[in-house]
């Protein structure tokens, strides 16, 4: 099976066309502002002093502006532009890397698929999350199944799943008060004879925010403020979904909140933008905060679930991934992502019980 890789990058383009990648000197830039010394930077790079200067001076000869601020008796550090630059190329992967891992996994599965070399693969269609992509790791790095992931909205997933155009999809569900409202979306494509639901992990979503908390958030409500800047999650999205409801709950309108227009596709995504500045107020799950350095308040709690085929369940493909789901080491692994818990992980629930809410063993419920 083939592999395939993508990865973000910016590129400066001066006015007479010329282009210049900032990958191989953001690296060089982070070794000088923590070292002070691009001796010291270019030797970690094993690089010539004169090469790293050469390297540093293109990209100044580009972008018009010096890189490095030279200070008598104090080595050297990044000037404004240079401190610039580097958050600027980790703004990109930080707010791509994942659309463009998930973008990549698609495109070799397609390519094997074509190549004949993708039977037997788990083909999974789910919403983002990060337990789902310790699964596909834990999946790859055992060996115990070949993976086909596409990371689509809940709702997509699940119609897939009736479609027989996956095996598993990854959907999400709030527990309280709009479970209901947000089961009644799935209820119509799963069939509760034909299929059943396994437990992945119980997790928080929550309200991003930049470390201190400098405007003061305590919750839902001050989304309405007019000095609040919001960052929102792509309209058909579980997450999208549960805030709107939330939202209307507290009696606030979603058309008065100032960016819920935008929209991002992971949650990753959404703490990059806070995080970098653009936004003082994100809804998403507890790691990707913590990843990106923010506050969290917790706002609701949620179980997370694959539905999937009732009758092949005890065989390959299906049978390795729920061994993997029950290992003490998988459940290990979502156990130290913040706010996840994995203690029904790998639970077989019949679809009616775990729409309803109640963790209820597939063998209890007969």
């Amino acid at each position: 099976m083939i592999q395939i890789d993508c990865k973000a990058q910016l590129v400066v383009v001066d006015s007479a066309g010329r282009e210049t990648s900032l990958t191989d000197v953001v690296p060089l830039l982070a070794l000088v502002d923590e070292t002070g010394s691009i001796a010291q930077a270019a030797a970690q790079k094993g690089l010539s002093y004169r090469h790293a200067w050469g390297m540093l001076r293109a990209i100044e000869e580009r972008l018009g502006g010096a890189l490095i601020a030279k200070a008598r008796g104090k080595g050297s550090a990044l000037s404004d532009l240079g401190q610039a630059v580097v958050r600027a190329q980790r703004l990109c992967a930080e707010r791509l890397d994942g659309n463009m891992q998930a973008l990549a996994s698609e495109v070799a599965s397609e390519l094997n698929r074509r190549l004949g070399q993708h039977g037997g693969a788990v083909r999974i269609q789910a919403s983002h999350g990060y337990a789902v992509a310790a699964l596909v790791t834990a999946l790859v790095a055992r060996d115990a199944a070949s993976v086909d992931i596409k990371y689509r909205d809940s709702a997509e997933a699940v119609t897939a799943l009736a479609r027989g155009e996956c095996d598993l999809a990854g959907f999400h569900l709030p527990r309280g008060a709009f479970r209901e409202k947000c089961a009644a979306v799935y209820r119509r494509w799963l069939d509760p004879q034909r299929h059943v639901l396994i437990h992945l992990t119980q997790r928080k979503q929550g309200l991003f925010l930049p470390k201190g908390n400098p405007k003061g958030i305590r919750g839902l409500n001050d989304l309405a403020r007019d000095d609040v800047r919001f960052v929102n999650r792509q309209p058909g999205s579980g997450t999208r979904m549960l805030l709107d409801l939330a939202l209307r709950g507290i009696g606030i309108d979603p058309e008065r909140i100032n960016g819920y227009a935008s929209a991002e596709l992971t949650h990753s995504a959404i703490a990059a933008f806070v995080a970098s500045g653009m936004a003082d107020l994100g809804f998403g799950v507890e790691p990707a905060a913590h990843h990106f350095g923010l506050d969290f308040i917790p706002i609701v709690d949620e179980d997370y679930y694959f539905a999937c085929e009732r009758a092949p369940l005890a065989t390959a493909p299906l049978a390795p991934v729920l061994q993997t789901l029950q290992s003490d080491a998988f459940r290990a692994t979502v156990a130290h992502l913040a706010g996840y818990d994995p203690a029904h992980c790998g639970t077989i629930v019949d679809v009616t019980s775990g729409l309803r809410g109640a963790a209820v063993p597939e063998s209890a419920s007969r």
